[in-house]
């Protein structure tokens, strides 16, 4: 009740009655209206409000901003920890905010509570999480904040982006995007590089290069042009493996050069391993180097911070160099180390994974193991079945075929 908000707040400030009452009321009046005996009237209700340093809106509401604002930097500080260290998270974020739910009206608190409330119950696969979401995207709308209503509609792709739904993934964005950039006027320079790269990699799941070429030069020139280097590292990875599966050597070196220097220069060790996993594979693919490429990977696996990264895709280039070698039963032991994360979901990305096992059945075949080389070759083809084309793909079918 409107007392018991006004002495909570009085209380959490350390004011006393006579503090608080001043010259505007008397101790007695202020002590009957915190204990709900009388109403003040709205010029008391003002003089109380300023005293209190809130706005009468505040007061009136059954939950003040400032008490909606400690909530959220809770639910904030909970949301950023890593799931590895704090595995309940999601549930202890719905226990936070349910109590709060019909107090979310109004203001950027209440948006971003309903917008972190939505996520939980997604990651917790309850069902209901679209209609808060819907809710904290027009809030978000009605106060004009782009970013915040922007990162809603790439959330809202990558759900379909996750169920391999790539081409409902790209609907969503492209749908949402032209609605923020209609009903918006003014977009930062961050938000659109992300709605880009979010774009470009969409392209690129459903097949449409050109699209995504198109989208992705635009973003990096876009930078360059605001000199803001915000996920150029992220295109230039994109462009080097999107070369390397088009098997555009030119622009593969181009971004391949543009990584690397990156890489250097921002000390980053996710682009300098990318980088030297493509030269890696390169090796190993078009230059037949096998040696060469084993020395480079057995280098990194020596290295502990490359477990933490791509240590998987590594793993898989060292099985590839021992059966360009000729050993193949060593090769077969490190494709069986690896499995594919349950994270990857691009199609890129899994294509990645998926070729070991077209290695695996080579591997079988050299050994004259049959029996074993069809059941890989066949589970690289069913796995590639729903990829867009790529040299990995072909690469299984040949496989298979052959065998």
């Amino acid at each position: 009740m409107l007392g018991d908000r006004i002495r909570k707040l009085r209380k959490q400030k350390k004011l006393t009655l006579e503090a608080l009452a001043g010259e505007g009321l008397t101790k007695g009046m202020l002590s009957l209206i915190e204990n709900n005996k009388a109403k003040p009237s709205m010029e008391s209700l003002a003089y109380i409000a300023e005293g209190l340093d809130v706005e009468v809106t505040d007061l009136l509401e059954e939950i003040s901003t400032q008490e909606l604002r400690g909530i959220l930097e809770k639910a904030e500080m909970l949301y950023n920890q890593k799931s590895e260290m704090a595995p309940d998270k999601y549930k202890q974020l719905l226990s936070l905010i349910e109590p709060y739910l019909k107090n979310l009206t109004q203001g950027y608190e209440s948006a971003r509570l309903l917008d972190i409330y939505c996520r939980s119950l997604y990651e917790e696969k309850i069902i209901g999480w679209e209609e808060f979401s819907d809710q904290a995207a027009a809030m978000y709308d009605r106060m004009n904040l782009t970013s915040n209503r922007a990162q809603i509609s790439i959330f809202r792709s990558m759900v379909k982006f996750v169920e391999h739904e790539y081409s409902v993934a790209l609907e969503v964005l492209v749908r949402e995007r032209a609605e923020i950039e209609s009903n918006h006027v003014y977009m930062d320079p961050m938000t659109r590089v992300d709605l880009d790269y979010t774009e470009a990699i969409l392209h690129f799941a459903v097949g449409n290069d050109r699209a995504a070429k198109d989208v992705m030069e635009k973003a990096i020139d876009f930078s360059k042009k605001h000199k803001i280097f915000y996920r150029i590292d992220d295109l230039y990875r994109l462009g080097a493996g999107q070369a390397m599966m088009r098997n555009d050597n030119e622009n593969q070196e181009l971004y391949l050069r543009k990584l690397k220097q990156y890489g250097e220069f921002a000390d980053d060790l996710l682009s300098i391993l990318i980088h030297d996993l493509i030269v890696i594979m390169s090796l190993n693919t078009e230059k037949h180097e096998y040696s060469k490429a084993l020395e480079m990977i057995d280098q990194y696996l020596a290295n502990p911070k490359v477990k933490d990264v791509v240590e998987s895709l590594y793993l898989i280039e060292k099985g590839k160099s021992l059966y360009g070698l000729g050993e193949f039963k060593e090769s077969i032991l490190y494709f069986e180390k690896v499995e594919t994360p349950s994270s990857t979901h691009h199609p890129f990305d899994l294509s990645l994974f998926y070729v070991r096992y077209a290695y695996k059945a080579l591997c079988h075949r050299e050994l004259g193991e049959m029996e074993e080389a069809n059941q890989a070759a066949q589970l690289a083809v069913e796995n590639f079945s729903s990829l867009p084309h790529t040299p990995f793909k072909e690469f299984a079918i040949e496989t298979y075929s052959t065998i």
